[in-house]
């Protein structure tokens, strides 16, 4: 059942969680170049929004709430891999909107007894992902012929990369937690990095592409701002579910550039047809 509406309407979340057993909380902006522009914006979704889905599901005594947190919150990695207790560092207006809104989570669970889980995805990707991640940017530009190069920002931040059915895995597992993880956070990663240039080069490779590679300054993050590596420790999400990445990055890159293989095929039929 699908409805139209908006996190930041707390009597329509109210009204949508009343009576609900399990919510899974994934509403937020997440685009991290528009925090820049409009960091107002992602309180008011990602903190004020993820109240309203908490006083919901606490007034309609839900039995299970889990929030959806990022591997943003950690910023540039002080140790590798990163377990949950690893400082967390908002270094730009989205990742600290995000840290706002896992602080209201836990205070939910301490002060109300909410039944809160929070998971931690690590960069995850896949089919029908925006162009506003990087490699769905990258594989596009790559299979476009009318694209003559690569633009990007910079190579060098190392990101784990996790793909989308191992992510949603994670979801399914979290939200199947037993009263005694009330109140955890536990991360979803695969435990290996790669920087965004060596994932760069692996779609260029998965795709035959042979089109040289421009970093633009314009798709950079501010110095301060940008987090230079992400590795997931996710021993605590294994120990207590049993979860454990299955997609390695090589076949979740050859599973994306085929489902954007297809849409372009899809998009060049109707484009003949109309004509």
């Amino acid at each position: 059942r699908i409805v139209r509406g908006d996190v930041r309407d707390a009597g329509q979340m109210r009204s949508l969680c009343d009576g609900q057993d399990t919510i899974f909380h994934l509403a937020a902006l997440i685009g991290i170049p528009y925090s820049y522009v409009a960091p107002a914006s992602y309180v008011q979704v990602n903190v004020e929004g993820t109240l309203n889905i908490l006083e919901a599901a606490r007034l309609g005594g839900a039995s299970r709430v889990v929030h959806t947190s990022t591997s943003e919150v950690y910023g540039t990695a002080l140790r590798r891999p990163i377990d949950e207790d690893h400082p967390l560092q908002g270094q730009s207006p989205y990742s600290a909107s995000k840290i706002g809104a896992d602080m209201m989570a836990e205070a939910f669970a301490r002060s109300f007894s909410v039944p809160i889980v929070t998971l931690r995805p690590f960069n995850t990707y896949g089919p029908r992902q925006s162009e506003r991640a990087v490699l769905p940017t990258v594989i596009r530009q790559a299979l476009d012929p009318k694209c003559k190069t690569i633009l990007v920002g910079d190579l060098t931040p190392a990101r784990d990369f996790t793909f989308i059915d191992d992510t949603v895995e994670a979801f399914i597992a979290v939200g199947k937690l037993d009263a005694s993880h009330i109140g955890k956070t536990y991360n979803a990663g695969t435990g290996h990095m790669v920087t965004i240039g060596e994932a760069v080069e692996a779609i260029r490779r998965i795709t035959g592409c042979e089109k040289p590679v421009v970093q633009e300054d314009a798709r950079r993050r501010p110095a301060n701002s940008e987090v230079m590596a992400l590795q997931a420790d996710h021993c605590r999400l294994t120990a207590a579910t049993g979860w454990k990445p299955k997609v390695s990055l090589e076949n979740g890159l050859m599973r994306t550039a085929d489902w954007w293989r297809a849409r372009d095929r899809e998009s060049w039929r109707q484009l003949s047809y109309m004509t």
